[in-house]
């Protein structure tokens, strides 16, 4: 029961990373020891739906490692059905602490994914580039509007659950460059049935899908893959800096004034140009606070984890 009451808390801990723009479930799975096992049991999926149609049911739960999933679906389902409001709230009227906090879980979690490479070389070192160039050039890529038609919710999910799944990109700040955060995130407030069903939709088509080449590529070329995934989550540490300026805005669905365009700022250049306070020993605060707590899950998941037989 310790063991599952464990796994039930990091499927929150993911639910609630995920429901912040800029910050990634995936992260929370990486650090907290369960990534490789996630990615294995989301890919077995279609081989158990195999199994499950042959009528063979607990053959297909054992080979998709089904109380896995179950128990980590429920933490994630009961962290953002639960947490959607209070971080809403949280990010319009505390956004210093709270971005200051996922900065330094990041910052620290990179650190933790990086130590994970064996060997550093030439290749390494591009993959890492890359992976930074990529998630920098979506922090500051200009927003879309997406329609809400039934399609693009689906193909929203698809993309939005490969992002989720990935440290260091958020499947939330996909859905702010999509144009549709406010539009899901108001379906899970309301709960909207028909939005969430056609949005899950996609999500399990693009988790399925994606899960099994990300594992490849961690079984075939994992110093490579693990120095692009070191790269996305320091490129992402644009998107979480605590301080910024607000330079456009947009009007969503509630007709409510919401951020479009921000740059960030110093400290004390926040003070200037705000007239607010910047919070700063506070966020150094949270910012440590951040950074215990992933030491904290890395000690509980008894890490550093064993490597699933890869070649380099």
């Amino acid at each position: 029961m310790n063991k599952y009451f464990l796994l039930y808390a990091k499927g929150i801990a993911m639910g609630a990373a995920d429901v912040v723009p800029g910050v990634s479930g995936g992260t929370v799975a990486f650090i907290s020891g369960i990534y490789d096992e996630l990615l294995r049991s989301i890919a077995s999926v279609p081989a158990a739906v195999g199994l499950l149609l042959r009528g063979r049911i607990a053959a297909a739960w054992q080979a998709a490692n089904g109380t896995f999933l179950l128990v980590l679906l429920a933490g994630i389902l009961t962290s953002v059905v639960s947490l959607a409001r209070v971080i809403s709230y949280l990010l319009v009227e505390q956004p210093i602490p709270v971005w200051s906090f996922f900065f330094g879980l990041i910052l620290v979690s990179s650190h933790i994914v990086a130590r994970e490479i064996q060997r550093w070389n030439w290749s390494r070192g591009l993959s890492f580039v890359l992976g930074a160039a990529f998630a920098y050039w979506i922090t500051v890529a200009a927003p879309m509007q997406w329609d809400t038609d039934p399609l693009s919710v689906v193909l929203a999910g698809a993309i939005a659950i490969c992002a989720m799944i990935l440290p260091g990109v958020s499947g939330s700040f996909i859905l702010v460059l999509l144009g549709l955060y406010p539009f899901v995130l108001g379906a899970v407030k309301s709960l909207d049935i028909g939005v969430l069903a056609l949005f899950a939709s996609g999500c399990l088509v693009g988790l399925v899908s994606f899960a099994s080449l990300l594992r490849w590529l961690l079984v075939r070329w994992r110093d490579l893959a693990l120095a692009f995934l070191t790269g996305l989550m320091l490129g992402s540490l644009n998107k979480i800096w605590p301080w910024k300026e607000t330079l456009s805005w947009q009007t969503n669905r509630h007709g409510e004034q919401v951020p479009l365009l921000q740059a960030n700022l110093s400290p004390a250049r926040f003070a200037e140009v705000s007239g607010q306070d910047p919070q700063l020993l506070l966020a150094i605060l949270l910012a440590l606070a951040g950074v215990l707590l992933v030491l904290g899950l890395e000690w509980l998941a008894g890490r550093p984890q064993q490597n699933p037989g890869c070649a380099n």
